[in-house]
């Protein structure tokens, strides 16, 4: 049976590394050191270290992976396989080098279709009809390695970035569990991936959900969804940070950020339609469904959002 050690972080990781345990020789997993959480600011451990303590599987915690003391370790594990999933560092060729049978990802996207850290969150944003798992080589690039596997599957109308993340956390472990055992066979030949079709998505910032109230109420909607549940979405108004958590574009016509109301709905302008908010929250109140919010600040309606 083939030595494998798992890297990976979040919740995404969870469903590929139980899968792992269940049917092979899980020997180690690599996660990312214990940060401080909640308000307490006390250290917790990643959910990944949670789920490999809780199976007894040692696990190494490195700040950098390319630290000396981290190398040598890896290499003292003595691994035919590294499976990475959502790990949250870059590898090295030196590591990538490390186990006999090469390094796979179980990467949350239609390879070469949005490459990085956000794939889940883009797919969304930018209007895709589908999305889904790819199970990739690493190489030394930017998840530019050839592809073994992949599963699409198509986006709900409503999708939110919360929602396709579980949904492609499962899918990814289910196409490992196929995957696997046919590449460590010698069934699967890799396919390099087309570059000219390549799209990126980067690493995202706080700032990257304030809305534009100039561009089209359907972007807007689809920003919310895929910002759901961070990094959320947000615009201005009363110099306070205002929250809005959720809604849908429709027709209409209202100068860009002014809130009125419209066929009993309130209603944003946009550059193009309007946007009907169904949840706003003010900084440092509870989120309120958008009639009870009203109700709270008479002085919404009418009023212009930066």
């Amino acid at each position: 049976m083939a030595r494998i050690v798992f890297m990976g972080t979040p919740d995404f990781a969870l469903p590929s590394l139980r899968q792992l345990i269940a049917a092979h020789d899980v020997v180690a997993v690599v996660t990312q050191p214990d940060r401080p959480a909640g308000r307490s600011k006390q250290l917790k451990a990643s959910p990944v270290k949670q789920l490999a303590e809780s199976a007894g599987i040692p696990t190494l915690q490195p700040r950098r992976i390319r630290e000396p003391g981290a190398m040598e370790a890896l290499a003292g594990l003595d691994a035919d396989l590294f499976v990475v999933v959502a790990f949250g560092q870059i590898l090295p060729q030196a590591v990538l080098d490390m186990p006999r049978q090469g390094t796979l990802n179980v990467h949350a996207s239609l390879l070469p279709r949005w490459r990085g850290a956000a794939p889940i969150q883009a797919a969304i944003r930018a209007g895709d009809k589908e999305s889904g798992v790819t199970i990739m080589l690493l190489d030394a690039g930017l998840d530019t390695g050839p592809v073994l596997s992949r599963h699409a599957i198509a986006l709900a109308r409503d999708e939110t970035g919360q929602s396709l993340h579980d949904r492609l956390a499962l899918l990814g472990a289910d196409l490992l569990s196929q995957t696997l055992p046919r590449y460590l066979a010698g069934e699967i030949a890799p396919q390099p991936q087309d570059d000219a079709l390549a799209t990126y998505a980067p690493q995202l910032k706080k700032s990257d959900g304030r809305i534009d109230w100039t561009r089209p109420a359907q972007e807007i909607e689809r920003l919310a969804r895929a910002f759901t549940p961070w990094p959320g979405t947000f615009t201005q108004w009363k110099g306070q940070q205002l929250k809005v958590i959720s809604g849908r574009a429709a027709e209409g016509n209202l100068p860009a950020g002014q809130v009125d109301e419209l066929k009993g709905k309130i209603a944003i302008g946009t550059g193009e339609g309007v946007y009907l908010p169904s949840a706003l929250q003010m900084a440092g109140k509870r989120n309120l469904p958008v009639a009870d919010f009203v109700n709270g600040y008479r002085d919404f309606l009418g009023a212009r959002l930066d």
